[in-house]
């Protein structure tokens, strides 16, 4: 199963337990993080394209930490005028872990499950409370 996912201008390709490098994002670390805006999922063969994003997709992750890349050289020069600049620049970094990728339909049989097993605990409760 995988997704392709919008974030911060930019499209990637995820699947669940990929490390994924994002531009900086607003996440302290070991903080979950949500993208919304899934453009397409594919899972076991069933494609879901959205128009322009799948409704009722997540995809969820965890930060793992922040960081800045390899420096760059931007060197601006202009022959015989005696002009040189030299800068270096790293660009910032969040590196983050995908735990799970979630459709319209995992969600509702996952809060199905969830509600069966609530009631149940509940009955369990109210049982206990009666005897």
């Amino acid at each position: 199963m995988y997704a392709i996912i919008e974030s911060c201008g930019k499209q990637y390709k995820v699947a669940e337990g990929d490390i994924v490098f994002f531009e900086k994002l607003d996440a302290e670390e070991g903080k979950k993080v949500t993208f919304d805006k899934v453009i397409f999922v594919s899972e076991e063969g069933k494609v879901q394209v959205g128009t322009p994003y799948v409704k009722g997709a997540k995809v969820e992750g965890k930060v793992i930490s922040h960081g800045k890349g390899k420096k760059i050289i931007v060197f601006k020069m202009k022959p015989k005028k005696n002009y040189r600049r030299k800068q270096g620049h790293r660009q910032p970094y969040t590196k983050v872990e995908i735990t799970t990728i979630k459709t319209a339909t995992t969600s509702k049989t996952e809060t199905k499950k969830e509600e069966v097993a609530k009631t149940a605990s509940e009955t369990k409760t109210t049982k206990k409370a009666q005897t």
